[in-house]
Parts: C-alpha cells; sequence; structure tokens
C-alpha cells in the first residue's frame, strides 16, 4: 500500500545520485528551484524537465514512482488551469463558453505554469526518493547551526522535519487501513454529494489521531531508551565527508544550470 504514496519514502540505489553528498544535494536542490523561477522560456522549462527524467532514469527510479509524486498535484494543477485559461487575457480568442472566454495568452501561461509546477516536484522527489531519512536530517542539521546562536534548537526541529516527512506513508497506509475498515461494515464514501462524502469521512478522523498520537508515544519512547536527550550532543558512526565526486557533481550541476541560462535566452 506504501509503495503507492511518494513523499517521504527512500528508494535503496547504488547510483550517483544515492551516494551523492546530502549536504551538497540540497544546495544542488535550491540552485534548481531558483533556476526553475529564472526560466521564462518553454525551451527552457523543457530542458529542465528532460533533465529531471534523466536523473529519474540514471537513479534506478521507476516511472511508476515518477507518476504517483505527481498525482497529489493534480488537482492543483487543474485549479491552475481553469484560473489561467478563463481569467487571463491576451492573444487569440480560442472559444467562448457564456461570458467566459478562453485566449491563447491564457492558455500558454497556464501550461507554462504547471509545467513549471510539475518539475518543481520531481526535483524535490528525486532528493527524497535517493536520500534516507537520517541524512536527510543531518544535511537540514547542517545548514541550521547558524540559528543555534539566536537559541533555535537546530538539530531538533530538523529531527522533527524529518520524523514529519518520514511518517507520511505510514499515517496515509493507516488512513487507507480504517477506510477499508469502514467499508467492511458498510459505510459509503464514494456515493452521494460532495458535502455528503465529506461528512462520510469524520468517523476516519478519531480513529486516525488516536493511532497517530499512540505511534508519536512509541517513537519517543525508542528514541528516549536510544539515549535520545534534548539539546545533547551527538555523534556519528559514519561521518559526511564530502568528496570530490560530490564538487564534481555539484560544478556539473552548475555547468547544466548555465546551459539552461542561455537555452533560456
Amino acid at each position: 500500500m506504501t509503495r503507492s504514496i511518494t513523499l517521504g519514502q527512500y528508494i535503496p540505489g547504488e547510483s550517483v545520485i544515492h551516494h551523492l553528498n546530502p549536504r551538497l544535494k540540497i544546495v544542488i536542490l535550491v540552485l534548481v528551484l531558483v533556476l526553475l523561477f529564472l526560466l521564462e522560456t518553454y525551451s527552457g522549462l523543457i530542458f529542465a524537465l528532460a533533465l529531471a527524467v534523466a536523473l529519474f532514469v540514471l537513479a534506478g527510479i521507476p516511472f511508476s514512482y515518477l507518476l504517483r509524486g505527481l498525482r497529489p498535484i493534480f488537482y492543483i494543477a487543474l485549479f491552475a488551469l481553469i484560473i489561467y485559461f478563463f481569467f487571463t487575457s491576451g492573444g487569440v480568442v480560442l472559444f467562448r463558453i457564456g461570458f467566459l472566454t478562453v485566449e491563447s495568452e491564457g492558455v500558454e501561461q497556464g501550461l507554462f505554469i504547471v509545467a513549471r509546477l510539475v518539475a518543481l516536484v520531481l526535483f524535490s522527489l528525486l532528493v527524497t526518493l535517493t536520500t534516507t531519512p537520517l541524512s536527510l536530517t543531518h544535511g537540514i542539521g547542517f545548514f541550521m547551526k547558524p540559528l543555534r546562536y539566536v537559541g533555535l534548537p537546530t538539530e531538533e526541529v530538523a529531527m522533527i522535519m524529518t520524523v514529519a516527512l518520514r511518517f507520511i506513508p505510514t499515517l496515509m497506509e493507516e488512513s487507507q487501513r480504517l477506510m477499508r475498515a469502514q467499508l467492511a461494515r458498510g459505510a459509503d464514501f464514494e456515493t452521494g454529494s460532495i458535502f455528503r462524502r465529506a461528512r462520510s469521512m469524520v468517523p476516519l478522523i478519531v480513529p486516525l489521531f488516536v493511532s497517530a498520537f499512540r505511534r508519536a508515544d512509541e517513537l519517543a519512547l525508542a528514541m528516549e531508551a536510544r539515549g535520545f536527550r534534548i539539546g545533547a550532543k551527538r555523534t556519528r558512526m559514519h561521518q559526511d565527508v564530502i568528496l570530490f565526486r560530490d564538487w564534481a557533481v555539484l560544478f556539473f550541476v552548475l555547468a547544466l544550470i548555465v546551459l539552461a541560462l542561455n537555452i533560456n535566452i
């Protein structure tokens, strides 16, 4: 069941992307996200999408994970398309629906925004699918270290973020298990108006929250049993060393960013 949920999962592999230093992964992800907002032409954006797909192939991640990762943003993309199609004027009028018109400028902008959103999700998924939660925690904590001087417990915040990310698939699986149990007892989640279907979800909320708190309590006990203490200085068995390979990948990505900006002109 968890295979239908990609957010928070890690897929083991031996690719260069898997073995890339997590700190450099975060740096590269930030640079790529900034690049996506700088791209203003379809040529540059198509290059970025092609690069994302190529990286998925290089990492050995099945395309089914790619499609499942895009599924949660379907309604967001659909809503964006409707807004741009019907409320952006300019260009040739393609067709009319009552007093609303769909013009070519709105279609172009809507498709461009959706393509940018898809690229954002793909690159973010690539990082989470190829990085273990623990490595991601150390990477986030490293960049948050300067905030310790203003009293922010950076390592604890990074741990909370990673645990939340890790338990998304678990909670989704739990909700689907509860839904199947309710269906076996005669519940109906698929017929009726949207408000009726929303009300039918209410019986799932209480047991889901109870299960979430129970898992949180078990996790806290397990962490305390393993010596986790808030504010304590912790060491690592495996040191996070940046290798020459990591720097080479970083410079290669910078070259691709420059190429994408040139294509964008």
